[in-house]
């Protein structure tokens, strides 16, 4: 090797270095703990992407507001963490909302990935948890009670996973999923948003989906509610719709509640379409549900209060006894709405089961 081939090398060498040296450093996930009395926002703020926020048993009389993508705030249990309204009025945005937990992104910018689970939120004026302009979201083992609006709530938001959490006397939903709620438009896609494996009780409705499309509703159980699942749409296109709602266990939601300048008095519903379109609802249990709302009755077909009918409906599959006025009630106006292989006793009109 030439005193020319060494010198190169060593050249190499010392630039590679240099690069090498040069390079950012990876941020390592840590993990901020915060105990009873410290607070949790400034954590959160402290957070970085892919960062954990872990809660210590105890009780949290605050509210957070979670603006960065990828952080996990994370209880120790929702038996154990319990977030209540500060004492104090002001505080960040999510506390003047009058809400617990606060994911806030945008259309523009939505927040990814973040994940709020094993905590209870309890009642908040507002909602228990409100997060709008979201992708891939996730709430896990969350219990949301005693809330004044919502228990769980998202707007603008796709792709989320709500699962394995306990909504349970809220003032409206257990469970709340819409397009947007502060604008007038069509359905939005969710990107296949998923509510699975959730317990609702004694809220006014179980779960709510507003002006959505691509989304499943599986495996959860409501009772105790005025009403048990609500799938709302109206005239806007696209129609609310493409949506699955299949193997719940929806039973016995007899509560009373007034009627609402939107909505007659609720009792007694099970699962309700209110101008929906091309929505499968199959292989659920729906018993004991029994009122005399024009809402009432196990599996409920009724135009949206704008007068859109449900078109294009697939009720088959499921376990629907008990109920009353009737297990399967067809009280719409369209005639391309489709049941099927349903085991009832009373429909509307007769001969539906």
């Amino acid at each position: 090797m030439t005193r020319r081939h060494i010198a190169y090398l060593a050249c190499t060498t010392a630039v590679v270095a240099a690069g090498l040296g040069a390079a950012p450093s990876v941020h390592r996930p840590a993990v901020h703990r915060v105990q009873p009395g410290q607070s949790i926002q400034k954590a959160v703020d402290a957070a970085k992407p892919g960062d954990t926020v872990l809660l210590e048993p105890g009780t949290y009389r605050q509210s957070v507001d979670i603006t960065e993508s990828d952080i996990t705030l994370r209880g120790t249990g929702a038996k154990l963490t319990v977030l209540t309204p500060p004492s104090k009025p002001g505080g960040n945005a999510c506390a003047k909302a009058g809400n617990g937990v606060c994911v806030t992104g945008t259309d523009k910018n939505p927040l990814q990935d973040v994940t709020v689970r094993s905590l209870t939120l309890r009642g908040f004026a507002g909602n228990g948890l409100w997060a709008t302009g979201t992708d891939r979201l996730e709430v896990r083992n969350v219990t949301a009670e005693k809330n004044g609006r919502w228990g769980i709530a998202t707007e603008r938001s796709v792709r989320g996973v709500l699962s394995h959490n306990t909504a349970r006397n809220n003032g409206d939903a257990g469970l709340f999923v819409a397009n947007t709620v502060d604008t007038e438009e069509g359905a939005r896609d969710a990107g296949g948003t998923v509510i699975r494996h959730n317990t609702m009780a004694g809220n006014r409705i179980g779960v709510t989906v507003r002006r959505l499309r691509n989304l499943s509703v599986d495996r959860n159980e409501a009772t105790g509610n005025c009403a048990a699942v609500f799938v709302v749409g109206d005239e806007s296109e696209p129609r609310a719709g493409a949506l699955n709602v299949t193997r719940n266990h929806v039973h016995a939601n007899n509560k009373y509640c007034a009627k609402t300048p939107r909505l007659p008095f609720l009792q007694g519903s099970g699962i309700v379409l209110t101008g929906a379109e091309e929505t499968l609802v199959a292989l659920n249990r729906v018993e004991d549900n029994k009122g005399t709302s024009p809402l009432s009755g196990g599996i409920v077909l009724f135009k949206s209060l704008v007068g859109t009918p449900n078109e294009r409906n697939d009720v088959r599959d499921n376990l629907v006894t008990g109920n009353s006025p009737a297990d399967l009630a067809d009280r719409d106006t369209a005639r391309n709405n489709t049941f099927s292989r349903n085991t009832c006793t009373l429909s509307e009109p007769a001969g539906m089961c």
